[in-house]
């Protein structure tokens, strides 16, 4: 694997890997020793069209951890304001002699565009293109629920994750939904019919319009942000009636299966998708989730461009320890 532009880029072994490696690097992270030598005179260039806080922060903390240099581009107040290419971006950053663009871009497919033309050498990672995909974030999401239902070994097998809300819009669910089924679990799809895509049949996920319906039988339960800021019709009649019909609150965290667990990818809308009773819940572990993003896209930095496998790994730490 060159580059990580979507899900189907991984086989079921290829994602065990990541989750594995992930799972060595955050007891590693835990440790008194945090850094790790292996991408030393490596460069990581974040290439963000979009605002950004977690994925940028985490994955500049991923490549710092694995003691890379990295350079952190905004199009805002760089050159791409001023009408710049993406080529031409990518052409620069080629120059400077980066080892991996990882890259989130309003528009979908431009990550796989800059791959496929290899304006750049170096690997391509996608953080988030339009509304198609956001791979890592699929990732630690596996992680986190992994972590928590299935003792951090083994695949998904057996659990039931529900999907809420504004699926439409998300390129979160998109890969929550491939990954999720790669690795056995099964997904069911919960949201108006206006939030959901041309075509979700085929996806091969359960859909339902009740969340009610599903969420006492769920073993993880993923809130999605409504993306007002994609919303250029109206998709549901007033927030309140989302909030109502949809919405994670109180009553519903009830009626969970005790070891269930809340997520959510954030930013959150509190009070439309999620109250601050789901939010801050003992089930929640949206907070566990950002933490967990950082190991897993420094497992993903260090399987990609580090050269080195989950076996490397474990003879590195016994060196160290």
């Amino acid at each position: 694997m060159r580059d990580l532009l979507s899900i189907n880029d991984l086989t079921k072994d290829d994602a065990l890997e990541i989750l594995d490696t992930a799972v060595q690097l955050s007891a590693l992270s835990e440790s008194t020793n945090r850094k790790f030598p292996t991408l030393r005179g490596r460069t990581v260039v974040n290439l963000f069209f979009e605002d950004s806080t977690r994925t940028r922060i985490s994955f500049e903390a991923a490549a710092k951890r694995l003691s890379a240099d990295v350079i952190n581009f905004s199009a805002k107040g760089s050159s791409v304001s001023k009408g710049e290419s993406l080529k031409d971006t990518a052409l620069t950053l080629q120059a400077m002699g980066a080892d991996a663009v990882i890259i989130r871009h309003g528009a979908s497919g431009a990550p796989a565009q800059l791959a496929r033309k290899r304006w750049i050498d170096g690997a391509v990672i996608n953080a988030g293109d339009g509304t198609h995909e956001h791979p890592t974030q699929a990732l630690l999401d596996a992680f986190t629920i992994r972590r928590h239902l299935k003792k951090n070994n083994g695949d998904l097998a057996g659990l039931r994750i529900a999907i809420v809300g504004d699926v439409l819009h998300s390129r979160v669910a998109r890969s929550n939904v491939l990954l999720l089924q790669k690795l056995g679990a099964e997904v069911v799809l919960v949201a108006p019919p206006t939030l959901l895509p041309v075509g979700v049949e085929q996806w091969g996920a359960t859909i339902s319009f009740s969340i009610d319906e599903v969420i006492a039988s769920c073993d993880a339960v993923m809130m999605l942000r409504v993306q007002k800021e994609r919303m250029e019709d109206l998709f549901f009649p007033s927030e309140r009636e989302y909030a109502r019909n949809f919405g994670l609150n109180a009553t519903r965290i009830a009626a969970m299966k005790e070891s269930a667990i809340v997520m959510h990818p954030g930013p959150m809308n509190r009070g439309l998708e999620i109250t601050a009773e789901g939010a801050d819940s003992h089930k929640s572990v949206i907070v566990e989730q950002v933490a967990n993003g950082v190991s897993v896209r420094m497992a993903v930095l260090y399987l990609l461009i580090g050269g080195a496998t989950s076996r490397d790994l474990t003879a590195q730490i016994g060196e160290q320890s």
